[in-house]
């Protein structure tokens, strides 16, 4: 039977006073923190001022130190708690503790929790001392920590895990009458909703609260709803006794007629304000926006939303940014809605974890549906302390997050067989498998019980077979598959065939691309682009394949990039390391040309930029001797039939759009080239303008001036390196020719037995920014030569020693086996001459060239009698290297 699932959900306001008698505000400021354990706030130990949200690995993640601070840190706070508080119930909520969390008031210990992703409260009530007399302080001391366990999830995974109080602090005062608050310190009030059309709105309203008075108390609970516009649309009013001491809830049925729709189109939100009434007063009130609209995936035809057919496309997102960790405030977190919301997108999968409140709520008010999931990712302990932790973060997820119309998907599980821990033909294997199995049933279970109403999924990786083989596909309502296929392996114009075994292996179970993606690093481009190369020009092709599969198959339910924005993994490495960079956003969120490929594609209002502006600088090659032009690619990514492009006033031609492209041949000049994209239909009115400052390098340099801002050469690859830090662009190397410039002899390093690229190394190269230049060499290099003027010149080489006895782990995430990896290193020694003279003597990586680090060398060099530069490279022992090389003339 197809699930026509309908849903009225509700939203906590995070309000400072919801009510005369509930109070709460946060206490971010004025925190003092300490990196290491001390066992109370009293200790004198080096303590720092800090501001919540804060977390301890907000640097240390990003330098070249392997691995990041996993351990214990304090933090400690002085609050008066005012006398007028001393009849009500006191509670410190925490939105998020990496990982764990002890929590002590006053010397004396108040609560604990387990996860770093859901909030948790903690009440403090008979902790505390009220501050009748302006003296009397409390002391809040907490004890974080973000250390490895076997009973906590995440085990591991392709993403960091910051420690440190990284979300909101609050204070909440209410009446002993009080809404929520419970153990999953949940909204308290629970929306759901049978049946919804278009003339009617079925509601089941569910309200718990707790009555902490010495006595049996009678109150009324009453709900009203507003529209839009503040108009009363509906109320409820009930009447219960409740009873000391306990958690009762009661139960509303309710009817609303022709109800106004919630689209990512159109996100009408209501407006729902619950009261608890006692001798005619409100004692407690909280409000919940609510939005009616209902929703179905099928396993053939698709997503459906209020009845018709509709495309799920988004992204999935991290919660970290450059200097900040995690540790974001709210502005960030809205920032990112938005920029999926400019996109065109309309779903955002929050992975792989409960992320800020800021978040869905912005997804509930723009219009974007979303799925949430635990932090269950790449494997499992079997253990009953791990199942217990995965089953309690599954209930505080469902509880703190039930009420938001834009949910759609409850998730809590991401390839959980990436990493396993045993041999697949073993006995352990097959009782891993059973236990897999045990674990998701139970966590199905506790789903269906608690919301009937939305969906469940699972996402796997690979073939799926073991998946297939565990039971695991048949547990879930959806099933979701991360494909890379174009980037860990195969092509990209494959995705569809990928697609199509997936569909055939879950039969009736309805199926999403829950992740796709490759790496953009906006300082590198490539007119021949190639997998793992680390180019836009290539993302954006496999972004283009990509889509056009989706859309040619209606049995994908909807389809998310991996990522949103580029996000912190400390364990990688190559050209950005310790940066996952498959996001359509930078890490500090600058838009890459694929981004702008989804724009064109889903954006319904005009659109039209320019591809790669960010490359406002740039150097090439002319191709013949007296060129005054270089010809590149120029991309321009718009929804409009045709564009007109204009290169520094003059039409240079006219395009038809293809998928959201227009692509032109640009005849960049020397200095300043202005470009202007413009539709050729009157009705399409966006314009966009780059300014592009050109350098050519000459064919012959021999004939020809210098060039003025000098050659920088990357050997052992084909791309175009822009370093914005210097100012300086990198080009390819080529091989020498008589009055030119270039290598001569070698060949390309490759990596033994790689599964993806066929050049350079996926090592962090240590001491540089420059990554990119230093992970790729040519091996075997004899000379490199340029024929130029006479003068005096600054000449740069740059040596990296690719090879490593050092052991690395195997990253699962990349496809490789597991476990560790270390390369057959061998003695390498050689000499290096300028214009035949020894300027570097017997560099050997047994001693300066020190594996997996970068080492330069500046030269001066007065070139005379027309004898222009060789550079000669003579070995002694196993062969030479030349990573990169830079040349600029002094006079």
């Amino acid at each position: 039977m197809k699930y026509k699932l309908i849903l009225l959900f509700a939203v906590l306001l995070n309000l400072v006073v919801q009510a005369q008698n509930r109070i709460q505000h946060t206490i971010n400021s004025d925190w003092q923190f300490f990196k290491g354990y001390t066992s109370k706030a009293s200790d004198n130990v080096n303590w720092e001022a800090v501001t919540i949200p804060h977390s301890w690995n907000a640097v240390d993640v990003m330098d070249d130190v392997p691995g990041y601070y996993r351990d214990t840190a304090c933090y400690k706070k002085e609050i008066y708690v005012p006398a007028s508080w001393q009849d009500k119930d006191v509670y410190l909520v925490f939105d998020a503790v990496g990982i764990s969390a002890t929590i002590y008031i006053n010397g004396q210990l108040a609560g604990a929790h387990k996860g770093a992703y859901t909030s948790f409260n903690v009440p403090i009530s008979e902790f505390l001392r009220f501050n009748d007399n302006g003296n009397c302080k409390n002391q809040i001391f907490v004890v974080a920590n973000n250390t490895f366990s076997e009973d906590i999830p995440p085990l591991s995974a392709d993403f960091t895990f910051f420690g440190g109080i990284y979300r909101d602090v609050h204070m909440v005062a209410v009446d002993k009458l009080h809404f929520g608050m419970d153990k999953l310190n949940s909204n308290g009030v629970i929306w759901q909703s049978p049946m919804v059309n278009t003339e009617l709105a079925e509601l089941v309203l569910k309200s718990a609260f707790t009555n902490n008075y010495d006595q049996n108390v009678k109150a009324s609970v009453r709900h009203i709803i507003y529209d839009k516009m503040g108009k009363e649309v509906l109320q409820s009013n009930q009447k219960y006794t409740a009873s000391k001491g306990e958690i009762s809830t009661i139960e509303a049925q309710l009817k609303v007629r022709n109800p106004h729709l919630w689209s990512p189109e159109e996100p009408y939100l209501y407006r729902l304000k619950s009261q608890l009434i006692m001798d005619g007063e409100v004692v407690d009130q909280i409000e919940n926006p609510l939005a009616f609209r209902w929703f179905e995936f099928d396993a053939e035809k698709g997503f459906f939303l209020n009845g018709s057919p509709y495309k799920l496309i988004g992204t999935s997102r991290h919660q970290d940014y450059p200097g900040l960790g995690n540790a974001l405030e709210d502005g960030r977190h809205l920032r990112d809605v938005e920029l999926l919301k400019e996109m065109g997108g309309n779903f955002l999968r929050i992975s792989h974890y409960p992320q800020d409140k800021t978040i869905i709520e912005a997804c509930d008010r723009l219009g974007i549906l979303t799925s949430i999931e635990i932090p269950l990712v790449n494997r499992i302990t079997e253990s009953k302390a791990f199942f217990d932790n995965s089953e309690t973060m599954l209930r505080e997820m469902m509880a703190q997050y039930y009420n938001h119309p834009s949910l759609i998907v409850w998730a809590y599980m991401n390839e959980i067989l990436l990493r396993p821990p045993y041999d697949k033909k073993s006995e352990a294997w097959k009782k891993y498998l059973k236990a897999t199995y045990q674990l998701f049933s139970g966590l199905e279970n506790i789903v269906r019980e608690n919301d009937p109403y939305r969906y469940t999924m699972m996402v796997g990786h690979g073939s799926g077979n073991d998946y297939k083989e565990a039971g695991l596909i048949s547990i879930p309502k959806v099933f979701g598959w991360n494909v890379y296929t174009g980037w860990y392996d195969g092509k990209s114009s494959s995705i569809g065939k990928s697609m199509d075994s997936k569909h055939r292996l879950c039969g009736d179970v309805p199926i999403l691309l829950t992740e796709y993606g490759a790496d953009a690093d906006i300082r590198i481009h490539s007119f021949a682009a190639e997998r793992f190369d680390k180019a836009v020009e290539y993302a954006t092709d496999y972004h283009s394949e990509y889509l056009k599969a989706f859309y040619e198959r209606p049995f994908i339910n909807g389809m998310l990039i991996w990522n949103l924005a580029d996000f912190s993994s400390e364990t990688r490495t190559e050209t950005t390391p310790h940066v996952n960079a498959k996001g359509l956003l930078t890490l500090d969120r600058l838009p890459k040309d694929p981004y702008r490929f989804y724009q064109a594609n889903l954006l319904k209002k005009p659109f039209l930029k320019i591809g790669s502006k960010e490359w406002d600088f740039r150097t090439d090659l002319a191709k013949e001797d007296g060129d005054t032009f270089v010809e590149q690619e120029v991309q321009v990514f718009s929804n409009a039939k045709e564009i007109g492009l204009w290169l520094n006033g003059a039409l240079l031609g006219q395009a038809d759009v293809i998928q959201g492209i227009a692509t032109f041949k640009v005849p960049f000049v020397q200095g300043e080239n202005q470009v202007l994209a413009k539709s050729t239909s009157n009705e399409f009115t966006p314009i966009d303008v780059a300014i592009i400052d050109v350098n050519i390098i000459p064919k012959q340099l021999k004939n020809n001036p210098f060039p003025a801002s000098g050659m920088n050469i990357s050997l052992g690859d084909k791309r175009f390196y822009t370093d914005y830090h210097n100012h300086e662009n990198w080009v390819p190397a080529q091989a020498y020719t008589a009055g030119s410039w270039g290598y001569i002899g070698g060949d390309v390093f490759k990596m033994a037995k790689s599964k993806r690229q066929g050049y350079g190394s996926n090592k962090n190269i240590l001491d540089t920014d420059l990554d990119a230049i230093y992970a790729t060499q040519q091996c075997g290099i004899e000379a490199f030569q340029f024929d130029v003027p006479d003068g005096s010149y600054t000449l740069v080489l740059h040596f990296a020693e690719l090879l490593s006895d050092k052991e690395h782990e195997a990253l699962a995430y990349n496809l490789d086996e597991g476990g560790k990896i270390k390369d057959e290193m061998l003695e390498r020694s050689f000499d290096v001459l300028v214009n035949k003279q020894v300027v570097i003597n017997q560099l050997s990586n047994k001693e300066h060239l020190v594996p997996e680090k970068a080492i330069a060398f500046k030269i001066n060099v007065i070139v005379e009698n027309n004898q222009g530069i060789k550079v000669q490279f003579k070995p002694l022992k196993g062969k030479t290297i030349l990573n990169g090389i830079q040349l600029k003339k002094v006079n």
